[in-house]
């Protein structure tokens, strides 16, 4: 099914949107999920961009400063060493594992995520169908000769006070396999995302502020080719007035409300 001519500026109760979505979902024959940090604080991971978040405790090094600095390469990596711990604690939660039984289904397509923790793949998605914009922090890599390593390994490192850390193999910087300020967006990903976005009959925009570029341009692509979004943020977006639905709820709450409206009763 492509584009519904039922809009929702998100009036309503909580029950009456999930009803929405119910026969959006039901008859999509290609679903798309779109996340960003919103469904990942919801298991205890800090936001970027948020007051108090990460960018408010600490500066944003560029890719060219983390390149020809060893001083930033220092405050890049010391940054990293903090929120380690708080990396591994977190696990996927009830929106996660909700996308993860989508695909179980046979409903979910793919997921495009901007996130970079690796929980769509912990909660049960499929590796070659998690999309990572910006990379994962799951692993580090030598920007030389693209030797990598579980970031776990870098960790020890960091935490016996090697700051900035290089390859034993060819003594080239290593940086976590994450795309940085001023650093290229991966063209594969790229290009598989909004090859997505184009063949998808729903899209399910989950936890993200749509404010950067070029990510945040794929929802808007979508509906640009006909597909209907559910909106699913706890502030506003850009983009808002495109959905077909709009929840300000937490991204566990909805994605467990529609798990349970799809499944509850029979297809």
């Amino acid at each position: 099914m492509k584009s519904s001519s039922v809009r929702s500026s998100g009036q309503g109760s909580f029950d009456t949107r999930i009803e929405k979505c119910v026969p959006l979902i039901r008859n999509a024959r290609r679903i798309t999920a779109f996340t960003g940090a919103g469904i990942s604080t919801e298991s205890g991971l800090s936001d970027f961009r948020s007051p108090g978040g990460v960018w408010d405790r600490y500066r944003v090094v560029t890719f060219q400063e983390f390149v020809r600095s060893h001083e930033a390469r220092v405050e890049f990596w010391t940054m990293k060493r903090d929120f380690y711990h708080e990396l591994e604690r977190a696990r996927p939660n009830k929106a996660h594992q909700a996308l993860a039984e989508l695909e179980r289904r046979g409903r979910l397509e793919c997921v495009i995520t901007q996130n970079i923790d690796g929980l769509h793949q912990e909660s049960g998605n499929s590796p070659d169908r998690v999309i990572e914009l910006h990379g994962t922090n799951r692993k580090a890599v030598c920007l030389s000769c693209r030797r990598t390593w579980p970031i776990g390994e870098i960790q020890t490192r960091l935490e016996s006070g090697d700051l900035d850390p290089r390859c034993e193999k060819c003594q080239g910087l290593i940086k976590p396999a994450t795309i940085s300020f001023g650093q290229a967006m991966p063209e594969e990903e790229m290009r598989r995302a909004f090859e997505c976005a184009e063949t998808t009959d729903l899209m399910l925009m989950i936890g993200s502020s749509l404010q950067v570029a070029p990510a945040a341009s794929i929802p808007p692509h979508a509906h640009t080719h006909g597909a209907n979004l559910i909106f699913i943020n706890r502030t506003q977006t850009p983009w808002d007035h495109l959905s077909t639905v709009l929840f300000r709820e937490s991204a566990s709450e909805v994605m467990g409300g529609l798990i349970n409206g799809i499944y509850s009763r029979a297809c």
